[in-house]
Formats: structure tokens, sequence, C-alpha cells
């Protein structure tokens, strides 16, 4: 059995709050990037867990919510985020269901340099709850096991949404 991610040697839970992070550098400047990152249905194009979103207050705009639909195998379910960070052309975030405890916190980063913009998409789970909350408490024995895993489905989804965003960006 391999072993999951670790944090400073340790085995990963889900009281460590487990990241995943990707980044790309795009020949665009960070404003057309922008366009990109901030249109919620755009990673919907170059994955297929999340499905489609929709504002429930005008947004893009800190303090905006929308709800996201999603689906994995026969499981479907929607969530309700709320943008936690807002700065044009810099940091675009959200936080899933509850902004004080929220299930998940995903972030896009912008960093510009001479010619490029380098794109930095990262996801924090935890600390409120979700449905990998649920399947580690069904079986808390693997609770290591189901975080490497999700943490492989999360950094596979996002590598294929900034390499999509990288490709819209540079043809614009």
């Amino acid at each position: 059995m391999s072993l999951p991610k670790n944090l400073g040697g340790r085995l990963t839970r889900f009281a460590d709050q487990p990241t995943v992070e990707v980044r790309t550098s795009i020949s665009a400047p960070p404003d057309v990037v922008w366009e990109y990152i901030t249109d919620i249905n755009t990673s919907a194009r170059f994955q297929d867990e999340f499905l489609e979103a929709e504002w429930l207050d005008d947004g893009p705009a800190l303090g905006a919510r929308f709800r996201g639909r999603n689906a994995a195998g026969s499981r479907a379910w929607e969530t309700t985020c709320t943008i936690v960070g807002f700065k044009p052309n810099r940091l675009f975030a959200w936080a899933v269901n509850d902004v004080e405890n929220p299930a998940a916190t995903w972030t896009f980063r912008l960093e510009e340099s001479r010619d490029e913009t380098t794109l930095v998409y990262h996801r924090v789970v935890g600390p409120g709850p979700s449905g990998l909350t649920y399947v580690i408490d069904k079986y808390p024995d693997r609770e290591e096991e189901f975080i490497d895993a999700r943490d492989a489905q999360h950094r596979h989804h996002m590598q294929a949404v900034v390499d999509g965003i990288k490709q819209l960006a540079e043809e614009a």
C-alpha cells in the first residue's frame, strides 16, 4: 500500500485541512485570464465533476453567492458558494456552503511577470462537513486513503481547468 500525501512527515488527516495546488504559465495579461476565472462556468468546460453554476446574487463580487451543481458517478449534489476573496486581476476565491466553516475553499490566484501570467488554482478541504467527512465517519480506518484519492481527483480536474484556461487565454 502506498502512503498518502503527508504534511511534515505525518499522514494527512481531515483535521489537517488537506490542500491541492496546481499552476500554469499563460502567455496573456492578467486581465484576459481574469475574465475566464471569474466566469463561474468556465471550469465545467474542462472537467466532468463540476457541471454548472448560477449566480444567486450579483457577481462576481466579494460576498456574492452562486449555486454549483456537481456529479460523480451516480451521485449528484449542489452547493452554495460565497465569494470570500476578490481582488481584480489578482485573486478570486470562494467558500463552499458555510463561510465560517466551509466544506472547502477554492482559490484562483494570478501572478504577473514580464511576458506571462502564472495561474495558481488552490483547494483547501474543511474544516466543515462534506461528502468526504461522511465517508471518513463511516470508515474512519480508511481516512488517509479517502483523502489521498480525493486529492488525486481534484488535482486531475484542477490541472485540466488551468490547462483549459491557458488555451482560451492564449487564443483570445
